[in-house]
């Protein structure tokens, strides 16, 4: 047996022979939540002794109270679900425990998970302080009742960017139906595709801002003022009630977020519309990381040994990384759960195509980049950018140019 499943099996086994009871706390957002839930449900059988408590909040909220705990040290968890875009700031906050002090085998584990996620947890002087779960390869969601309406292929859509907001005028045309919810929606994937290897979306490797330099972010402000100017977008923002019920309605042709997203559309956004929708590659051959689920144990946490044994399960458990995926999309970090007959099987909520594997291919061919402290604060900075272009008029120039010097502020305090 692998030295890394000997580790695994052995904390298992340390857990089943302890006779108190132990609560472990995991505060998650959803689906995350539901996830854990399902999980401990074995896990506990496993474990005598040892329950899981899940606490449940709002994305949003989820987050502002795990920086609100880190940064009073009160009402920590013991197992925290940390966002990819909240990484850096709760890393550097001090609060998160380096997993290799707790697991000598670490480095060894993380063998076996995506590279590109591993790097994401990871921060200079502070360890490894993230396990990934699920990744988010980027994909585009589309309706393929609208996209037929329109008399277009997929390839119409996919081919270029160019292609992608003329087959939106097209649908608008036939059908009413904006392209995407938010103009924004263009700009979040253009800057992180084409990252390059070392780097951040918004800084480069010695955490200076990339903003007024690379020409991604001139290429993703150029796109969305089209899309606004063109009235492809419905100026939905992403997870309003406004954004579900545009799904429901089919009054949005398509979504560009990370594979999860069929998940979330098949279980709860928009469950009456199966069999209407489909998964492509993203535009312009365009390859990206959106999102993705790390579990983190605070310095704090009460129960640290119950909680890595949980976080192992969770991560390096392949039938359970596969149960997220079925259940929930939730696409896995273990490279080894992403094998098997269920990433060729189809998927009804698509049509009966077999998206899984269209994932596994993007996923390979995105690179290590890092995350920042201030990956937060430089994506607030850009978005108020934008909108003094899609609403003022504001020059796409002049918005990098101011962006880039508040960024570079910011990141110096």
């Amino acid at each position: 047996m692998p030295k890394a499943l000997v580790a695994l099996s052995f904390a298992l086994s340390v857990l089943s022979a302890q006779a108190a009871d132990v609560t472990v706390t995991v505060a998650a957002f959803p689906a995350v939540d539901e996830i854990v839930k399902a999980a401990a449900v074995k896990w506990e059988q496993k474990n005598p002794g040892v329950k899981v408590k899940v606490i449940s909040r709002a994305y949003a909220d989820h987050h502002t109270a795990m920086t609100t705990s880190l940064a009073t040290s009160s009402d920590l968890p013991d197992v925290m679900a940390i966002e990819y875009g909240y990484l850096g700031r709760f890393a550097q906050s001090g609060g998160l425990v380096n997993l290799s002090t707790m697991d000598a085998s670490l480095e060894q584990q993380l063998k076996a998970l995506v590279p590109y996620a591993v790097a994401q947890g990871a921060f200079e002087g502070f360890g490894q302080v993230a396990m990934p779960t699920d990744i988010g390869p980027g994909a585009l969601f589309y309706r393929k009742d609208l996209l037929d309406a329109c008399g277009a292929s997929e390839k119409d859509l996919i081919s270029s960017w160019d292609g992608y907001l003329k087959t939106g005028d097209c649908i608008k045309a036939k059908t009413g139906a904006a392209l995407m919810p938010h103009a924004r929606d263009i700009k979040d994937i253009v800057i992180r595709a084409g990252v390059k290897a070392g780097e951040g979306v918004y800084f480069d490797a010695n955490g200076k801002s990339l903003v007024g330099s690379a020409p991604r972010f001139q290429q993703a402000f150029e796109l969305a003022k089209q899309v606004r100017e063109r009235g492809l977008d419905a100026k939905i923002n992403a997870w309003s009630n406004e954004w579900g019920e545009a799904f429901k309605r089919g009054t949005v042709a398509s979504q560009m977020m990370g594979a999860w997203l069929g998940g979330h559309l098949a279980n709860w956004l928009a469950p009456d519309t199966a069999g209407k929708w489909r998964s492509a590659n993203l535009p312009n051959q365009a390859y990206a990381s959106w999102g993705g689920t790390f579990y983190s144990v605070p310095t704090k946490a009460e129960n640290k040994k119950e909680a890595w044994a949980l976080i192992q399960y969770l991560t390096r458990d392949v039938a359970q990384q596969q149960a997220a995926l079925e259940k929930f999309n939730a696409f896995p970090a273990l490279v080894q759960a992403q094998e098997g007959g269920s990433f060729n099987a189809p998927i009804p909520f698509l049509g009966g195509q077999s998206a899984r594997a269209q994932w596994r291919e993007s996923a390979l061919k995105i690179v290590p980049t890092k995350v920042f402290k201030h990956d937060a604060v430089a994506e607030e900075i850009l978005n108020a950018e934008l909108d003094q272009v899609l609403l003022r008029g504001k020059s796409v120039a002049e918005a990098l140019k101011d962006a880039d010097r508040m960024i570079t502020r910011r990141a110096r305090r």
